[in-house]
């Protein structure tokens, strides 16, 4: 059977047995990869600038990874921390807790999923304030179950007809200087939720992205984040750094809180904590975390013990490999070479991010900002068939993200700049004509 025959068939199975809900952003079907690179079943290469949506930032199989999933495969493949505890899970506890308190007694709890990290986070504000209500922000994506898309503050594609939705959840607006929203109108517009919605003091958790990922790539001024730790400390609110796009370099730090110089109360962390592996986990305060009483925290694959020797993994790279030093000096190339595709281009409307977490937003023209989704779609498919992987993100589908590899190299990072020049400049003409 000849690779694309063979394509065909496994393109027509996706079709026949996976629910048209399930959307792939590409029509290739992955065969192996290694890096920043992967290759589809009929041979093609393409330079991945998603990576699992931010899964992957030490690279697709980093050996170090392979090496320790290889190693705990053949002594413990799953247990339960409920029914016994084991050592790579206490160890990774032990690690980010010193990672994240910063000196200051801390305790984790790992899950599989990031939304469930979200859903316990909640929980475990909830206990702990004995309040009810949670905010969160526009543009804010928190996870695809019940509670996540209750607190993600968009409406398509993720809420569709699927509620009603978890009650006492309040949305305020989040900072985006491109559109006129500055911190200070943000936080003006929280303190009339808690006039007009809430009271603070019947508020359990703040919980924000430091850079919103699926709602386009914005990055919390610094004063928001202190803002935001001033407030919550001032009424007793629980403040949740959701970390899990922003968590483990992506920024240039191993977390994106660290820029703003605050200390929220809990950390939600999964994507790239695990180098592929489904793991996430909520990091915080021990005089928090310990609020739930016994059994009310937990999930069976929880902390799986693979998961969690690829954690451990993952933090020796990051300690040993020089990855945030890398993150941030490909972070200032690749913006570079965004702002400057943004000067030859107009339908750039806004090149924004932090560290190697950037995003170009397109737009009809500079002078109205009208979003243009059908462009961004446009741009990602081309740069597809020119050999480069991105998706899309923002509340209208019209900013396209970047989510490289921290080991991406210099040559294949220029590499990619130049597609997107040559997919710009082919609808740059169709601007023209």
């Amino acid at each position: 059977m000849s690779p694309a025959h063979a394509a065909a068939e496994l393109a027509a199975s996706r079709t026949a047995n996976i629910p048209r809900g399930v959307l792939t952003a590409h029509p290739i079907i992955v065969a192996r990869a290694h890096g920043e690179l992967v290759w589809d079943v009929e041979g093609k290469e393409y330079l991945d600038f998603v990576a699992g949506i931010g899964v992957l930032n030490v690279g697709h199989n980093h050996p170090r990874v392979v090496a320790a999933v290889e190693k705990q495969l053949k002594e413990l493949t799953h247990m339960a921390f409920q029914v016994a505890s084991y050592r790579p899970y206490l160890h990774l506890a032990e690690k980010l807790n010193r990672m994240v308190g910063k000196g200051e007694p801390h305790k984790s709890i790992f899950l599989t999923s990031g939304a469930e990290a979200v859903e316990n986070a909640i929980k475990i504000a909830r206990a702990y304030t004995n309040r009810s209500a949670i905010i969160a922000f526009r543009g804010g994506f928190h996870g695809r179950t019940m509670l996540g898309v209750s607190l993600t503050g968009m409406s398509q594609p993720y809420k569709q007809n699927f509620g009603p939705f978890a009650s006492e959840i309040f949305h305020t607006p989040f900072p985006d200087i491109y559109r006129g929203m500055t911190t200070d109108l943000a936080l003006a517009a929280l303190d009339e939720v808690f006039a007009t919605d809430i009271a603070p003091e019947r508020v359990a958790a703040i919980i924000v992205e430091p850079v919103q990922g699926d709602g386009g790539f914005l990055p919390a001024p610094p004063e928001f984040l202190k803002a935001l730790r001033e407030i919550t400390k001032r009424h007793g609110i629980v403040l949740i750094s959701d970390e899990i796009q922003t968590g483990f370099g992506r920024t240039g730090k191993l977390f994106a809180f660290e820029h703003a110089g605050i200390q929220p109360d809990l950390v939600t962390v999964a994507k790239s904590l695990a180098g592929g592996f489904p793991l996430s986990g909520v990091i915080g305060r021990a005089e928090i975390m310990d609020a739930p009483l016994p059994g009310g925290l937990g999930g069976t694959y929880g902390g799986n013990a693979i998961a969690c020797a690829a954690a451990l993994a993952v933090l020796d790279a990051f300690e040993q490999d020089g990855l945030l030093a890398r993150a941030e000096y490909l972070g200032k190339k690749l913006e570079s070479g965004l702002r400057e595709l943004a000067r030859r281009h107009s339908i750039i409307g806004n090149v924004r991010g932090l560290g190697f977490m950037q995003a170009m937003e397109l737009v009809t023209d500079n002078k109205t900002k009208t979003p243009d989704p059908d462009r961004a779609q446009r741009l990602i498919d081309q740069a597809r068939q020119r050999g480069l992987l991105v998706i899309k993100c923002g509340i209208h589908r019209n900013v396209i993200r970047f989510l490289a590899p921290l080991v991406t190299s210099d040559e294949n990072l220029d590499k990619a700049i130049a597609i997107l020049d040559a997919a710009l400049s082919s609808e740059s003409a169709k601007v023209v004509a």
